[in-house]
């Protein structure tokens, strides 16, 4: 499921896409909504990420819209308002 899939359900998308995911989420928020993305490295231990996805669980699904953030930093890497 790429951003369209998930945004049609209104879901954030976790990917592991570091090449392709910034540009194509760039483009797509251009013309749609999107409930977010999370660029997880595939390196980073799976307990971190887990527990990173877990707070982010416990906060507003609003604060994520149009965001694409790196996990475990939640660091924004494109924003649009």
């Amino acid at each position: 499921m790429g951003a369209a899939g998930a945004a049609l359900q209104r879901r954030v998308l976790i990917s592991h896409d570091f090449q392709t995911m910034p540009a194509h989420f760039q483009e797509f928020v251009l013309e749609q909504c999107s409930p977010g993305v999370f660029l997880i490295p595939q390196d980073l231990p799976i307990w971190l990420g887990v527990d990173t996805l877990i707070l982010v669980g416990r906060h507003r699904s609003t604060e994520w819209e149009n965001r694409l953030c790196l996990i475990p930093s939640l660091v924004s890497l494109v924003a649009v308002s």
